[in-house]
């Protein structure tokens, strides 16, 4: 009996030693994928193709002919329509930094942005001297609005699973409500599952 307890001990403190966590730093660029889910890169080349066929398309050089200057974008809502908690704000926050990085469009602050800096305008307005306050009424508005949806549909089957992700975005002229560009991406990923052997 007591050799037993003796060999379970040892086993138990080898299983203990090998399941030590280690911590590795890696570039931010690679990639890793360990669950199948929607992660960080998906959203980073998801949000650059997006962009790039977006600018791309007849809709903004017909706006600067036309206005004479680029035109002014807002990210809007992207909503998750998946199965899993996606954070969209990573997402909507990709979109932004391709879009104001491209150089072809300007950009204004989204809309609880833009309440936190009207909020801070108030406050210079009753106590910042007054050659440094930002007035009231001098913001710049919108032309177009980039929105849309990440849906996802899953195929389960002992152990593996298909998973496909579609992203809808569409960006819509806010004078009149014209949709000028429907764009759509797909990634699809398969996971197996590995099984502990002993």
């Amino acid at each position: 009996m007591r050799n037993i307890f003796i060999v379970l001990i040892a086993g138990l403190t080898v299983l203990a030693i090998g399941c030590g966590r280690t911590v590795q730093r890696v570039d931010t660029e690679k990639v890793i994928d360990l669950s199948g889910y929607w992660n960080d890169t998906d959203s980073r080349l998801v949000a650059e193709q997006m962009v790039k066929d977006c600018l791309g398309r007849p809709w903004l050089p017909e706006f600067k002919g036309e206005h004479k200057r680029i035109p002014v974008v807002i990210v809007g809502t992207v909503l998750n329509r998946t199965f899993e908690h996606i954070d969209s704000m990573l997402f909507t926050k990709d979109l932004e930094r391709e879009l104001l990085n491209s150089g072809l469009v300007k950009f204004v602050a989204s809309r609880d942005e833009r309440g936190e800096v009207r909020n801070e305008r108030a406050d210079q307005a009753q106590n910042a001297r007054a050659e440094t306050v930002s007035p009231k009424g001098r913001e710049s508005g919108a032309d177009f609005m980039l929105k849309g949806t990440i849906n996802a549909v899953k195929d389960a089957v002992r152990g593996k699973y298909a998973v496909l992700y579609q992203v809808n975005l569409e960006l819509i002229n806010m004078r009149d409500n014209e949709k000028v560009w429907i764009g759509q991406k797909e990634i699809k990923k398969y996971v197996k599952s590995g099984r502990i052997k002993f």
